[in-house]
Parts: C-alpha cells; structure tokens; sequence
C-alpha cells in the first residue's frame, strides 16, 4: 500500500516515492515518444514534481491510431465471444480495486482533491467496469420475421471501430472509465488521451489492462498536449468515433475539426446547473445539499450545483443558512483526513475562477463570502457565496468550474422552470421541495438530461447521463451506453425464387 503523501518531508525519499514516470502505451508496448520529450507535473496542492511522463507528438498519434486500426480490423478482440470480452472487462476491474489506494493517492497528487474523494472515485470507477462486462454478453440486435413468406431480415450490431477518447483533469480516472469499458465492451478499440495535467491514473490503467489480458493494439494511450495528439485524434480518417469530456468551447472545435472525416462524435460538455430550492423544502437536506452541491471536487465539476434559485419567501433566510454553512467547509490539505475541499488543479483555472468572481462582484452581485485565494502555498481558493445575482449577469449563464455559489430568487414554479432553462446549457438540476406535485411538474419542464429530487449528485451505472443543447451530444452510462459504440447493419435475407423485373414485350 503507498503511504500518504507528507508535504512536510516531499523531497525526503525515504517518506515518498520518486515521482512517477509514465510513458506511452502503443501496440501494447510502453515507450518514449518519437522526439524524446517529456512532460512534468507539479502537485496543485504542494507545488512538488510528482509525475514524468513521454509527451507524445504527431508520430506517435498516428502510430497508436494505426496500431488501434490493425487491431481492430485484424485482430482477435471485434470477434471475440462477449463472455470472453466481459471476463477481461471484470479482470480489469479486480485490478483497479487491487490498485486502488494507489490511484487515489496519484489522482489526489495531481488534481488536488482529498484523499477520501479520490479514493471514492476509483471505487466508483470499478463498479463501471463491472456493469460494462454486464454489457458485453448482453449486446445484440434484432430480426423480423413478419416481413412476407419470402423475406427474413437481420439487424446487427457491430462494434462502430476505432475510437478516439479524451478525457478531462476533473475526473480523469471516472470519466475514462465512464467511455472505454462500454467502447470494449462493444468490441472496438481505442486510443486514450488524458488531459496532460492529470494522466497519471490514465497510465495506471494502462498497466492493469495489460495484466487483465487485453490483446496488443486495443487499448493505446497517449500522454500530450490537445492541440497536438487531441488534434490528431480529432482529424485522422481511421478514428471511426470521438467520445471527449472537456469545455463546450473545445468540444465546438472537435466537432468542426472532425467534420472532414464525418466521424459520429459524443460529447460531454459543461453546466450552469441549478438547484431549485421551494419554501416548502426539507430544509437541512438543503441547505447541505446546496454545500456540498458546489464545494465538492472545489466545485470544479460539469454537474455542480452552481446556481441556487430560491423562492422569495424563504431566500434571506436561506442564503444565510448557506453562507454559515459555507463558513464550515474545511479547505487544504488534500492529504489532511479532515479536508473536504482541495487545490484548484491548475494556476490559469484558479485566475480563470477569481476573473469571473470580480466580473461578477462589477456587474453588482454581492460577494457575501469568500471569493479570493488562499493565502498560503499552493492553488487554493476560497469557498465563494454570491448573492444579489440577476439572470442577466454572466455569472448566473457561464460555467465557473470552481468553488463559486451563485444564488438567486424566484416567486412561482413557471418563473423558476424559466430561471432554470435561461442558460445555454442543460446538463441537470434539482428540485426542492416536499410536494410531490412540485417536484414532478417541474422536473418535467426543466430541459436537462438529469433532474434530482429532493437529493443531489448522486449518481448509478444503469442511469444514463448527458446534457442537453451546449451541454453534449449523447449519453453515457445506462444499458444502451455499450450500443453508442456500434453501426446498426439491415441483413434482408431473401427466400425462394426472386421476380424477374425486366419483362419482355409480348
């Protein structure tokens, strides 16, 4: 089991370990890239060099797409029996709770987060690869037999082929386990980017995988900047399919840059997502909710909870009950049992947070806590309480990503579907309330593809998970997820003899 990580003994080698040194994964061999460069990283949360790793260039892309190609169009895994492909998927999961005290430890080095979280993230990751295996031996497609005495036709589902996937520094370790699992589960392969300040547990993976069996070629990960291997990725003509989790903004760019190709595209995209707090709420149930909704993972999750619409006979009292509430909430040390909110995972997403908390301070909401960073080494930021927000504000429309609560008002149900729907994005959203009624019409109203009920970020592997307008296209999660990564084929089977068309004249 790794030990903890002591920033007060980080360069003492006999306390920590080196810093991990990661290379790239292509045709089932570990090697340096083309070029020999290498990239660092640096804990948000200690400033300490904790990973290398081969940064991959263009050569190597093109390389782990060709080897994806081959193995996909040659090799043993699109053909294998779906029990057979389900075995390994469970294989890999055994082998990520076997290993999991040591991702956490690598996740919570480079994003930043608590220990505790991270750990809880890898358990969660693990029951993915599970239900993906589940998947695996439960594919099929569909016949018709009603069509006429002489027509038998066959729907098949066949794995789409090569798939690009590329994964954000939020949730590196869930998100690529929210992808692959399913895209071999349905038999395709794959070729993995990381986000270059979080791939430690990317690569990680890349061990366990091969130790559960995988066959060379399938699984090939790359370590690299977006715009070189992402890039590449995104363009070739043999990635069949692109499933990236990041920006709207980028998934934009991915989406034009993969025209050429007319690849099918998936995307998971950003949130403004509201939770609707009516008078009638279980109050303690949230006000917590409406805490944790924002700080967990320092807010920097496409699903949190970053704007409170609160009805107004109950929104002083319950902006103050948050902000005392908000006061509470324990920041530092990702490694401290007692922390629930870590470092911000990078320094420009930490200037990116506080420029949208002084737009917002300029444009007259009231800063009622918080809203600088820390004064003390490393990326930490302030738990934020906004209030006095107006929907004409661009901080009640644009996603923050970090620890910055938004809270709003609203007198009826129809004014509070409005509020919710006004942003462009539409990922999901909560309602309070203890009428059943309430909760039902509104949640029917509300354009997003998760609405809770009287709970908050909770989250399973039967349910689907997506957004609507800028926040995606496409669903993860959920029995259908394996079926995203297949081409439906009609096989229309013919029987006895065929009618001539051409007749001659009599």
């Amino acid at each position: 089991m790794t030990p903890p990580y002591d920033p007060r003994t980080a360069m003492n080698p006999q306390t920590n370990p080196p810093p991990y040194q990661g290379r790239l994964l292509i045709d089932g061999q570990w090697c340096d890239a083309a070029d020999a460069r290498r990239l660092e990283r640096r804990s948000p949360a200690h400033g300490q060099l904790v990973a290398v790793y081969a940064e991959a260039g263009v050569p190597d892309a093109q390389r782990a797409i060709g080897a994806a190609r081959q193995a996909f169009d040659k090799g043993p895994w699109p053909l294998l029996k779906g029990a057979e492909r389900a075995r390994i998927l469970r294989h890999v999961a055994d082998g990520i709770l076997a290993r999991r005290h040591a991702l956490a430890r690598m996740e919570s080095l480079e994003n930043g987060k608590p220990l505790a979280q991270s750990l809880a993230e890898i358990e969660g990751a693990a029951d993915l690869w599970q239900y993906a295996a589940s998947l695996a031996r439960n594919l099929h497609g569909d016949s018709y037999n009603t069509l006429g005495a002489a027509t038998l036709a066959l729907v098949l589902r066949e794995p789409i082929g090569v798939v690009g996937i590329i994964t954000p520094w939020n949730f590196p370790f869930l998100i690529v386990s929210q992808k692959l699992p399913f895209a071999l589960a349905a038999g395709c392969t794959a070729v993995v980017k990381p986000a270059e300040v979080t791939s430690g547990t990317t690569v990680m993976l890349g061990e366990i995988l091969l130790e559960a069996g995988i066959p060379a070629g399938v699984v090939n990960i790359l370590v690299g900047q977006g715009a070189v291997v992402g890039e590449a990725m995104v363009s070739h003509p043999d990635v069949d399919m692109l499933s990236f989790t990041g920006s709207t903004a980028v998934g934009k760019q991915a989406v034009a840059r993969s025209a050429a190709t007319l690849k099918k595209v998936a995307l998971e995209l950003g949130g403004k997502n509201p939770q609707i707090v009516f008078a009638d709420c279980d109050w303690e149930a949230a006000v917590d909710a409406a805490v944790y909704g924002i700080f967990f993972n320092a807010g920097q999750c496409c699903n949190s909870g970053s704007r409170i619409l609160v009805q107004d006979a109950v929104a002083d009292k319950f902006a103050e009950a948050v902000i005392a509430r908000s006061r509470q909430v324990r920041v530092g040390d990702p490694f401290d049992e007692r922390t629930q909110v870590g470092a911000i995972t990078t320094e420009r997403q930490l200037h990116t947070i506080l420029a949208h908390v002084e737009g917002a301070r300029q444009a007259g909401a009231t800063v009622a806590l918080g809203g600088a960073r820390l004064d003390r080494p490393g990326l930490y930021m302030e738990p934020t309480v906004l209030t006095g927000v107006t929907r004409d504000m661009a901080i009640a429309r644009q996603e923050v990503f970090g620890p910055v609560l938004s809270m709003l008002r609203f007198g009826t149900l129809d004014e509070a579907v409005d509020l919710a729907n006004s942003t462009l994005y539409g990922l999901s959203a909560a309602v309070w309330s203890q009428d059943i009624n309430t909760c039902i019409t509104a949640a029917r109203r509300i354009e997003a593809g998760t609405v809770w009920v009287n709970t908050f970020l909770e989250g399973h592997a039967e349910l689907p998970f997506g957004g609507y307008r800028e926040s995606g296209i496409g669903r993860e999660l959920g029995r259908f997820a394996a079926e995203d990564y297949t081409e439906t084929k009609t096989v229309h089977l013919h029987l006895g003899a065929r009618t001539d068309w051409y007749l001659p004249p009599a």
